[in-house]
């Protein structure tokens, strides 16, 4: 049995000031890089089964680009506060508490803790995940609740500007 996670970092977003951090929406250039991403995903051989994103505004808005490419519903998407400016612990604690049934979920987040969970879970030294970028891993596990450090494996990486 195994199980399986894509960690999504969030699109590019504006830095428009007058708005608090999490507010923040996707800039054109997130906005064009999403779906690219989204259509990238589509073509692995594993599609999720659910998608799990930070509440904020530029996670969330990825997130329901990718729902589009995958033929979810926005509806689908699972919104988890805890993911927002999360550290390992806190994210370690939303993957840990997945359900059994969901072999594969995609979870959409933010720097630097989905870019620490990978190297975390990965035993990796340095897993820099730059906007929108795609890590694949998987898990040689039943439940979720054993995922923890060492046990993922890197399978697939990718990101906007690799070709």
């Amino acid at each position: 049995m195994a199980k399986y996670l894509y960690l999504i970092r969030h699109a590019k977003s504006d830095w428009n000031f007058d708005l608090p951090d999490f507010d923040r929406p996707l800039n054109k250039r997130g906005l064009r890089d999403a779906p690219i991403m989204a259509k990238r995903l589509n073509l692995q051989n594993l599609r999720p089964d659910r998608l799990v994103s930070s509440p904020a505004n530029r996670a969330i808005s990825t997130a329901k680009i990718f729902a589009k490419e995958l033929k979810f519903s926005e509806a689908d998407i699972q919104e988890e506060a805890a993911i927002y400016e999360a550290d390992v612990p806190t994210l370690l604690k939303v993957i840990n508490s997945f359900q059994a049934e969901a072999d594969c979920v995609a979870i959409f987040g933010h720097n630097p803790g989905i870019s620490l969970l990978a190297e975390y879970l990965c035993d990796d030294a340095a897993i820099d995940f730059p906007t929108c970028a795609i890590g694949f891993l998987s898990f040689n596990i039943e439940q979720w609740s054993e995922v923890s450090i060492g046990t993922g494996n890197l399978v697939w990486f990718n990101y906007p500007k690799l070709v």
